[in-house]
């Protein structure tokens, strides 16, 4: 009876190893002392040690007729949590059918429960291929190596590290398809004294966001900052501040690929569960909102955790203890539906998913790969990062990526420039941010499925446009750039690649309205620039159609140059047909190209 007094002391002081200790010794002193056999059964089950709990729990069933229910569900979770499915299922259904408390939220859980078993039992008959590869010695050490970040282009991967209980940040480079040995990411971002983690890298590499804990400044005990990378170095963080934290959890933030939209996980109130996904957008003064939750399409009343979005903006990768599983968290896929909703969420299955716990998975670019953090056997250490292949219907939407640098043509100097893609089917900015002086890079992601309008614009210089046409099945090779803008001066012509009208009509259609609002940009910023616009039609036809054609869509141009305030004085119009073509026309693809309306700049 001493230890069992003993036993109690610990548990009130919360040492459940102690407590255990002492269990074990009242037991040994007498095998039938049922209130001792109980404890250590709901202890081990505490502090997850299943095995040792089950033997406990049958013991305690065996030496009673009639056990109190709850011994069944402690059984039962226990059995959920150690992938005895059918035993698990077994136990649950006695705990609800016995159980006549007025718990209802104990009584859901083990409902719950029983929804995991009965999905469990049905996944492990349809196993996914799951092949998990070490990504090796250069990434992967005797320590903690977890939570992975890719770029779009697939080429810099940034991860957590505990170093003896500090967490930082580390990168690698791929060369020749391989990665280089991880080194720290920045001084300006790790710390000896707070730990850094859970981040998420902006499609371009140019942001990172990440969670900082108990730092000065703070307003929880979690909160999400942000740093910019500047040429080749990192600036330092800071913190997001309110709306985003708040004096409760923020973490785990995710990116979206347009970088308007945070999703992260909080515990403030107001939410459906423990810990739910929340979002919050920037808006043009480049204030974040205050976050919404993504409410119950993606939210339980359990815990959802580590976020994902892929650089298709659509697919949503997270994990989840309250939608039916394999037991504790697994990782769930939903996809945003052309109406805003995201898609009832679908679980990753079996053995992605088991009866362990599964957070933290990412997505290649290309959809094909996902990597996540785990301890398996004949790792390096401690936790690693692996790679599979993902299966076909669980990968995001296909995406390209437009990359490349902006240069002065002549000087071959680095510009910072603004470089904006616009999706012309819904007149959404896929992308929209300067180059940095040091190195002239950007790098914007364009998921497959929809045209795009893309400009590269710098104070002095006429602006480079081109169209990506990128319907379904169309290519997802990048698109590698090396953009040199020419300063303003008398006899630049430009094409505008994005001003659009239906065949042999002159009215302009909406998706013009993109290059329209740069070239009025670039007339406001420079008020002394005076243009000629240019209409231009293929040989097809007559010749005095064509003509009258590339006049009226060159007006229409100047029309609508006019209504936004552009002094007529400064403008001119003409349409010179089929007179001044740019590619031949024996091709369908070269009349495209002479189908045409341009800019000619008369005075400086």
């Amino acid at each position: 009876m001493a230890s069992f007094n003993d036993a109690q002391v610990h548990l009130n002081d919360n040492h459940y190893v102690e407590a255990i200790a002492a269990l074990k010794e009242a037991v040994q002193a007498d095998p039938g002392f049922q209130n001792a056999i109980l404890q250590l059964a709901e202890l081990n089950r505490r502090i997850k040690s299943y095995e040792e709990a089950k033997s406990y729990y049958r013991k305690a069933i065996a030496m009673n007729t009639q056990p109190e229910p709850r011994i069944y569900y402690g059984l039962g979770e226990c059995e959920l949590y150690s992938g005895e499915y059918a035993n698990a299922s077994t136990h649950l259904s006695l705990f609800i059918s016995k159980y006549n408390g007025n718990d209802a939220a104990f009584l859901a859980r083990a409902k719950k429960y029983l929804k995991d078993c009965e999905f469990a039992l049905l996944a492990i008959k349809t196993p996914q291929q799951y092949e998990p590869i070490n990504l090796g010695p250069k990434i992967n050490t005797a320590y903690r190596d977890y939570f992975p970040a890719i770029t779009a282009d697939n080429e810099t991967l940034i991860f957590s590290r505990n170093l003896d209980g500090n967490e930082d940040f580390f990168i690698s480079k791929k060369t020749n398809n391989e990665w280089d040995t991880a080194v720290p990411l920045s001084n300006k971002i790790n710390t000896s004294d707070f730990n850094e983690g859970a981040q998420s890298i902006s499609p371009d590499g140019l942001y990172l966001f990440f969670t900082g804990c108990n730092r000065p400044g703070g307003l929880g005990r979690c909160d999400i900052y942000v740093s910019h990378k500047e040429g080749n170095n990192w600036a330092e963080p800071f913190n997001l501040g309110a709306p985003v934290n708040s004096a409760y959890w923020e973490s785990q933030p995710a990116i979206s690929p347009d970088g308007n939209t945070l999703y992260f996980v909080s515990n403030r109130p107001g939410g459906i569960g423990g810990y739910d996904i929340w979002k919050s957008n920037l808006n043009e003064a480049g204030e974040w909102s205050a976050p919404i939750n993504l409410g119950p399409e993606i939210n339980t009343p359990y815990d959802e955790n580590t976020p994902f979005l892929h650089a298709d903006g659509k697919t949503l990768y997270f994990s989840s203890d309250g939608w039916p599983g394999m037991g504790n968290k697994d990782i769930f896929i939903s996809r945003m539906q052309d109406n805003g909703h995201w898609s009832l969420p679908l679980n990753m299955g079996y053995p992605i998913n088991t009866f362990n716990e599964e957070t933290g998975m990412i997505v290649s670019p290309n959809g094909s790969t996902a990597y996540f953090s785990s301890n398996l056997k004949e790792g390096y250490g401690d936790m690693d990062i692996y790679q599979f292949k993902l299966p076909i219907d669980k990968q995001p939407m296909p995406i390209t990526y437009v990359k490349g640098v902006v240069r002065d043509q002549e000087s071959r100097q680095f510009l910072d420039a603004k470089v904006q893609v616009v999706n012309l089917l819904n007149k959404h900015t896929v992308y929209n941010d300067y180059t940095a002086k040091e190195n002239g890079e950007f790098l914007a992601v364009m998921p497959i499925g929809a045209n795009y309008a893309f400009n590269a614009s710098a104070d002095g210089y006429l602006f480079y446009s081109e169209n990506y046409e990128l319907g379904v099945g169309s290519r997802t090779q990048p698109f590698l750039l090396e953009i040199n803008l020419e300063r303003l001066k008398i006899g630049n012509n430009m094409v505008l690649k994005n001003i659009f009208f239906d065949t042999n009509e002159y009215r302009l259609l909406p998706a013009s309205v993109t290059e329209l609002s740069t070239l009025i940009a670039l007339l406001k910023n420079n008020p002394q620039v005076e243009i000629e616009i240019q209409g231009h039609t293929d040989n097809v036809g007559n010749d005095l159609q064509n003509e009258k054609l590339s006049l009226n869509r060159a007006k229409a141009v100047y029309d609508e140059l006019i209504n936004q305030k552009i002094d007529p004085s400064r403008l001119s119009f003409k349409g010179y047909g089929e007179s001044k073509p740019i590619a031949g026309n024996d091709t369908e693809e070269k009349r495209k190209q002479n189908r045409r309306t341009s800019f000619l700049i008369t005075k400086i």
